[in-house]
């Protein structure tokens, strides 16, 4: 038993911030911020816009192209690293607005950017158990909230969104493997430096900010991305020729170009949303995904390597025939 990706769906709020709004908020310019991220706008949930909401606009778009109910899917994994609530999960939250009342398990993952391939993955080997035959994998984030608007060397990066795969069972492979890491060694170079059992204060005066060491994290999410490609390729006995599309992580655009140049691989088939939407974590690798596949961009059979980095430090890839 495999799986493969049957549908796929994406939201962003309607709200947008672009690089000359943010000039007007801190010393930065438009150029600044793009020559260093290749980010031109991001999208800024509305004050009543929850991070379930978003996950239930993409869930419900991904739910359409695969021709799926409620009642269709057994299990619902939603990677996040800003729930609506400490619990119940948002998972658990968004299997109650799509209606679904066959107690199916209902959980969140929380690995930041990498967030969604370790749901992925997640899913992929409940598929393959044969417990389960057909999953809701969502990446949505409401990042905004935890950004410090006041710095500039993160208030222009991060951004609001959501993005969503239905992955069902399948006599054939799709997803053909995944390769989940991790290092806490890392922790302090990219944080939320509180929670509810530490500097909870910090937490309550509503102080609670991404902090990070961009050069520090730069440097170790390029030479990490490097050897997961390797990584995954030669699991599967591929080589770099035989990937058609690279759907990473959209953070920066000099770690997404560095990527490719790893793969020896042209830009024209590296699918790029930073621009757009800014980084929004554990969403940005289903946006990029559901874009490219509903321009039909990647086409049914072509081969599609997802890549992450995120917080922990994590890192994760997915390999998948379309």
């Amino acid at each position: 038993m495999f799986s493969r990706i049957a549908g796929t769906g994406s939201y962003l709020p309607k709200k947008t911030l672009t690089n000359n709004d943010l000039a007007e908020m801190v010393d930065t310019s438009h150029e600044w911020i793009v020559e260093r991220t290749g980010i031109e706008k991001r999208h800024i949930a509305a004050k009543s816009e929850t991070t379930c909401d978003l996950a239930e606009k993409a869930a419900r778009l991904a739910m359409e192209m695969a021709g799926k109910t409620a009642a269709d899917i057994d299990l619902i994994i939603v990677a996040t690293t800003t729930p609506d609530l400490v619990f119940p999960s948002t998972a658990c939250l968004l299997q109650s607005r799509l209606g679904s009342t066959n107690g199916s398990p209902a959980f969140d993952v929380q690995a930041v950017c990498t967030g969604f391939v370790y749901a992925l993955g997640i899913a992929d080997k409940f598929i393959k158990s044969g417990s389960h035959k057909c999953a809701l994998v969502v990446g949505a984030e409401t990042l905004s909230r935890i950004v410090d608007w006041t710095d500039r060397n993160t208030c222009v990066l991060f951004g609001d969104g959501a993005g969503a795969v239905i992955l069902e069972a399948s006599k054939e492979a799709g997803l053909l493997s995944t390769h989940l890491h991790a290092d806490g060694h890392y922790a302090d170079l990219l944080k939320v430096g509180a929670g509810l059992s530490k500097n909870s204060e910090i937490l309550k005066q509503g102080n609670a900010f991404i902090e990070m060491r961009g050069n520090e994290v730069f440097r170790v999410a390029v030479k990490t991305l490097g050897r997961i490609v390797d990584e995954t390729l030669a699991h599967n006995q591929l080589q770099k020729s035989d990937v058609n599309w690279l759907v990473p992580h959209q953070a920066n655009i000099r770690i997404i170009k560095a990527t490719a140049k790893k793969l020896k691989m042209s830009m024209d088939h590296v699918v790029v949303t930073v621009d757009e939407h800014g980084n929004t974590s554990s969403a940005s690798i289903p946006l990029a995904l559901d874009a490219a596949i509903r321009d039909s961009r990647i086409k049914r059979g072509e081969l599609i390597l997802l890549e992450g980095f995120g917080g922990g430090f994590t890192w994760g890839s997915a390999l998948i025939r379309f």
